[in-house]
């Protein structure tokens, strides 16, 4: 091995570099061939199922619109007269009972939707 001493005239530090004379300059430098893309062309890709099929997304459209006419049935509840409180408008059973059993209903078709 020899050894060379480089001086830097601003730090005034002398540094060593070690070289060895049995070494090559560059060694040689191969190219990586992605193995991915060799085996995507020896195997035709399968297409693949998808997960939901027409009956699924049939039972989620049913569900979304059970969700929308329970919504709309719990609307509305405005007084005919600000002076007279009619309490069957606001708490009567399309509101209270029928409307909350109907969204209910669209929910459950919709968690069935998703696991047929």
């Amino acid at each position: 091995m020899s050894q060379k001493k480089n001086t830097n005239p601003k730090t005034k530090k002398s540094k060593v570099v070690v070289t060895s004379k049995g070494q090559k300059a560059k060694p040689k430098v191969v190219p990586t061939v992605s193995k991915r893309s060799t085996q995507a062309s020896k195997t035709q890709r399968q297409p693949q199922e998808m997960m939901f099929n027409r009956d699924n997304y049939i039972f989620m459209l049913a569900g979304v619109g059970l969700i929308i006419v329970g919504l709309a049935l719990m609307s509305g509840g405005k007084m005919p007269s600000p002076d007279v409180w009619d309490e069957n408008l606001i708490y009567g059973f399309r509101r209270t009972v029928l409307a909350p059993f109907v969204i209910l209903a669209g929910l459950g078709l919709e968690v069935y939707a998703i696991f047929k």
